[in-house]
């Protein structure tokens, strides 16, 4: 819902305990994946089954919020990219927050995977404004799986966004959120009417092409690609307007 605010203290705190600790992280994703079978399946707080809205919603802290949400490709060597992430959420945070970038950030993390062959091929968080943020992102499972046609489902993860999110910036001030989808891939060319009702509480009646995705979930939000590209200097990124062809 976007209530609190962001502390670096409870970060590095909370870093020092289960660093002290020896734990990862990510120890859920790594506890599923060691236990396997019906134990590889999306924590409670990131899964889309039951859910009829994410919300970014205005309050006294947060009057002028706005939306933002981070959905990333998480098969193969792209599960790297949220641990990364994680490592520097302060530094986000910071420029977010301090530099003025964007005022009220109320920040969505997701994971996007392969429905035709993991296990998770859809998470999604809740839009936070506090740590929490964090803990959605440590609660990721990075199957590090995918399929073997040159595309993930991405679709999936802009049909939840398109249909079952509601955010105040746009609702009450026609201003869009942003949703921003790191991954190098591309999306199949059309949501199945039976993958979108097993994994949301969503009664489609028939496939939804890429097309009708994408012009849906731009009314709502501004919607970009990343691409993480290696270079001699570290790491960089290719960022598209999603997709550009569209």
């Amino acid at each position: 819902m976007g209530g609190g605010r962001w502390s670096t203290d409870v970060y590095r705190a909370r870093e020092s305990s289960r660093k002290a600790s020896g734990k990862s992280a990510f120890e859920y994703s790594e506890r599923a994946k060691r236990a396997g079978g019906s134990a590889l399946k999306p924590h409670a707080s990131l899964d889309p089954k039951g859910v009829t809205f994410r919300e970014s919603r205005d309050s006294s802290e947060h009057p002028l919020s706005n939306a933002i949400s981070v959905i990333f490709d998480v098969t193969g060597s792209m599960q790297k990219i949220p641990v990364a992430l994680q490592k520097y959420l302060p530094q986000l945070l910071g420029l977010l927050l301090y530099k003025n970038y964007v005022q009220h950030p109320q920040i969505m993390f997701g994971a996007i995977g392969d429905a035709t062959s993991d296990n998770v091929p859809l998470q999604v968080g809740q839009f936070e404004s506090d740590n929490r943020m964090d803990e959605h992102l440590q609660n990721m499972v990075l199957e590090g799986g995918g399929g073997v046609y040159g595309m993930e489902s991405y679709e999936l993860a802009m049909y939840f966004m398109a249909r079952h999110t509601s955010i105040d910036c746009w609702e009450k001030r026609k201003k869009k959120g942003y949703l921003f989808i790191i991954g190098d891939e591309m999306a199949y060319p059309k949501a199945k009417r039976e993958i979108i009702n097993q994994l949301m509480d969503s009664d489609l009646e028939v496939d939804m092409s890429l097309p009708d995705i994408i012009a849906e979930v731009k009314q709502h939000y501004n919607l970009y690609f990343i691409i993480p590209t290696e270079t001699s200097g570290g790491n960089n990124q290719k960022i598209y307007s999603f997709w550009e062809k569209h």
